[in-house]
Formats: C-alpha cells, sequence, structure tokens
C-alpha cells in the first residue's frame, strides 16, 4: 500500500508542477517562454512585483540549476569514491537553501511556497535581489553585483573581489542576462498577447 501511496504521491507532484521538464533551449528566453508561457506570466508579475527584470530572474535561474526543478548540488566524495553529503541544502529552479526559503516565506506571508515551483522561485528571486538592493545598495539592472550577492550571501558579498570563481560565474550571468534582454524585446510583441487562458 505504501508503494502505491508513493506511486500517486509522486504522480501528483508532477501533476502540480505541470510542464515540470527542462524546456529545449535554455538560451533563448523567448523559445522557453514559447514552450512555458505560463512561466512569461509568473516572472512578468515577479517583475512588476519587486522590479526585478524578466531577464535577471531567467539569468540566475540558468546559472543556479539550468531550468531543473529538482537540481541539488552534487555531492561531495568520501576518499574519492564513495558518495557523501551535499555541500549545501540548495535546491529547486532557484537553488535557495533551506534556511533563506525559510526567512523569504517568513517575510512575504508566502507559506505554501515551494523551491520546485517556477512561480515561487521566480517571486524568491525578485524577494531576494530587492533585499540586495536596500542591503548593499545594487541596482536590480546590475546582473553582475546581484548575481554575486545572491551566490555569496549578504554577508560575504564584501569579499568577492579576491573570488575568481565568483567573478567569473557573475560575468557569465551577465552576459546571458543582456541575451537575454535583447531576446525579449524582439518577442515581447507576441508575449504579451494574451493567447492563453489563465485560470
Amino acid at each position: 500500500m505504501n508503494f502505491i501511496k508513493s506511486k500517486y504521491l509522486i504522480i501528483l507532484i508532477f501533476f502540480i508542477n505541470g510542464c515540470s521538464s527542462v524546456p529545449s533551449n535554455t538560451s533563448n528566453s523567448c523559445s522557453i517562454f514559447d514552450e512555458r508561457y505560463l512561466w512569461y506570466k509568473h516572472a512578468k508579475k515577479s517583475e512588476k512585483k519587486w522590479g526585478t527584470p524578466v531577464y535577471l530572474q531567467l539569468a540566475i535561474i540558468k546559472m543556479e540549476s539550468g531550468f531543473d526543478w529538482l537540481a541539488k548540488p552534487p555531492r561531495k566524495k568520501l576518499f574519492k569514491i564513495f558518495p557523501y553529503k551535499r555541500p549545501s541544502s540548495s535546491f529547486g529552479y532557484s537553488q535557495a537553501v533551506k534556511g533563506t526559503w525559510k526567512q523569504y516565506k517568513t517575510e512575504t506571508g508566502n507559506k505554501f511556497a515551494t523551491r520546485t515551483r517556477f512561480k515561487d522561485s521566480v517571486d524568491f528571486i525578485g524577494w531576494y535581489t530587492t533585499k540586495t538592493e536596500k542591503i548593499l545598495k545594487v541596482s536590480k539592472t546590475d546582473a553582475f553585483k546581484q548575481y554575486i550577492a545572491y551566490h555569496e550571501g549578504w554577508g560575504n558579498y564584501k569579499n568577492y573581489k579576491s573570488n575568481n570563481k565568483v567573478i567569473n560565474l557573475a560575468k557569465r550571468v551577465e552576459k546571458q542576462s543582456n541575451i537575454y534582454k535583447k531576446q525579449l524585446s524582439d518577442c515581447k510583441n507576441s508575449l504579451s498577447t494574451n493567447k492563453y487562458i489563465v485560470f
């Protein structure tokens, strides 16, 4: 019976998350939203609520999880052979850790938010980048510094200049953000057309 219940639970989770597979072309924002139109609605809602550009939301998600809703950091190896603990509790589209996700839910009142739901993930990114702007005075149009704060945390942000790995990641996010921005400007009109009924 427990096996049957677990089976139905997995099916239910897939149903709730809808199209949970990774979009076929994650390097193109227009292609992403063409496949996942509701994602566009959710990203635009987050942008309207928090002021965080859609292209920055997407660039962070691409870097963090590659749009994989079940993404987790790879396990460390014990004696370079045996799978061991994961380096952090990062999970889902946004790769938010448990503590920060809990803080987000408390501060926003979104108590049923889950890291495997795109809608909640982009709202989380909007919330996080807004706090970064307030705490560190980093503009939401500055993808480079916003990502550093996202990756390192507000407390460790000031030490990033000596961390070449993080700098290189942030440069990639900045580049992808600019690409997404240009792409979205090209398909903006078609995306803004209300071609689907949203219940």
